[in-house]
């Protein structure tokens, strides 16, 4: 069913991007580009098989970054990010004495970056992107002289290969099997993560060597380290076994309210936009409801894309160093063999949590680009038939978001606080770069 609802919503956005084109000034052009074609990467997101939560995060840095280039290419308030994320080198410049259009080179930028990234994509996403391209470049040239889009439009598709050159060496790539090895050895020690799931691709974990991606604002994966979770232990009144009773009477005890925000942050692969598109959404609706200048938007889907992508590197990073087994495993083999949790337990380490990092990492970067105690309703799954959720600020949203995995059933308690303290720390990498100067 949650299937045959993402395909509908891929075909309600197939007819809205045949409607007509909007005009405007340029800079209500541009803001136009990069609102739609974030909404056509969240579903995409949803239909291409091998958009795991990392490979997504992934994705959404290389866009933000291109988009913000775009813009900071012609603006003096806007720094480049050159010299400041790992190996990206300066990028193209214009041409000096001649005009550009913003719109029009964000939308090269995009449509560049998109097709190259969802090029796996299935044949109703191939249509999607063909569509959205010849719309969005339409709406981004109207009333825009010849030359200058014919201008812009090199100049865009230049930076975009710039930018997918710098992608292609960050040892992400290839992505073979969905990004499960063919080949690996699990671990052998009291505790070792053990395969949870009885599909055979997912009898190894997903994308073991993911800690070591080139990260982008921080300077290695293991930047914002952890300490180790609870030591492991088989004994009754052991702190490790106090946190697997927390997570089974939870779950036993779910109150109505518990099991829906399980629910709504599971934003599980191919029936969502995944974790880092769900804070993106958030990120889409706040823009369509304040309408903030373009300048803003690009600096803040930056920066958010960059600490979601270094915090799925953070997070993979200690989860491969712990190697710790899930609740479900423990929890089947010490407490009670007949339990069962609210969610699908992934397929990889238990410590930190996935969530946890990358919700703290997003709220540090939407914090410091709103404000604290900033209200917000999250809609994001309202087309899904789940109802939006309102909050106080974004730490408060980000807090919901990793307690619904002990909720789910899928994490311990540790794992859950320290992934958020991780986070915050990633996040704030992002946040000290030197970028936009526009509010």
């Amino acid at each position: 069913m949650n299937r045959l609802r993402g395909l509908a919503a891929l075909g309600a956005m197939l007819a809205l991007l045949a409607g007509p084109a909007a005009a405007g000034g340029s800079d209500a052009r541009a803001a136009a580009v990069l609102q739609d074609w974030y909404g056509l990467v969240l579903q995409l997101v949803r239909h291409t098989p091998t958009y795991s939560p990392p490979v997504a995060s992934r994705s959404f840095a290389y866009l933000g970054v291109g988009a913000y280039e775009a813009l900071a290419s012609g603006r003096p308030g806007m720094a480049s990010l050159a010299g400041q994320l790992n190996g990206l080198a300066m990028v193209p410049e214009r041409s000096a004495g001649v005009d550009y259009d913003e719109a029009v080179i964000l939308q090269a930028v995009m449509a560049e970056g998109v097709r190259d990234f969802f090029g796996n994509t299935g044949p109703m996403g191939q249509r999607a992107m063909g569509v959205a391209t010849e719309r969005f470049a339409a709406a981004a040239a109207a009333d825009v002289p010849e030359a200058v889009v014919a201008r812009s439009q090199a100049y865009g598709t230049a930076l975009a290969a710039h930018i997918l050159d710098w992608s292609e060496a960050d040892g992400a790539l290839p992505i073979v099997n969905m990004g499960f090895p063919l080949e690996y050895a699990l671990g052998t020690e009291p505790g070792s993560w053990v395969p949870t799931s009885l599909v055979q691709q997912q009898q190894v974990p997903l994308l073991p060597a993911w800690g070591n991606v080139r990260p982008f604002a921080m300077a290695h994966g293991g930047a914002c380290p952890l300490p180790p979770p609870p030591a492991y232990s088989e004994e009754e009144g052991s702190e490790f076994h106090r946190e697997a009773l927390e997570v089974y009477d939870t779950v036993r005890n779910l109150t109505d309210e518990q099991r829906a925000i399980a629910r709504f942050w599971s934003d599980d692969p191919m029936l969502s936009p995944t974790p880092p598109g769900h804070w993106i959404a958030i990120a889409l609706q706040i823009f369509d409801r304040d309408q903030p200048d373009v300048a803003f938007r690009a600096d803040t889907l930056a920066r958010l894309g960059l600490a979601m992508a270094d915090s799925f590197i953070g997070c993979w990073h200690a989860k491969y160093e712990f190697d710790l087994l899930r609740p479900i495993t423990y929890i089947r083999a010490h407490i009670d063999p007949d339990w069962e949790p609210v969610l699908i337990t992934p397929p990889f380490p238990e410590y930190p949590s996935g969530h946890s990092t990358l919700s703290g990492a997003a709220a540090t970067v939407l914090t410091a680009a709103f404000g604290e105690d900033f209200s917000f309703i999250d809609a994001t799954h309202e087309r899904d038939g789940l109802p939006g959720r309102r909050f106080g600020s974004f730490h408060e949203a980000a807090e919901e978001a990793a307690l619904s995995r002990l909720y789910g059933g899928i994490h311990f308690r540790a794992a859950i606080d320290r992934g958020l303290e991780q986070g915050h720390c990633i996040g704030d990498h992002a946040v000290s770069l030197t970028m936009a100067q526009t509010p």
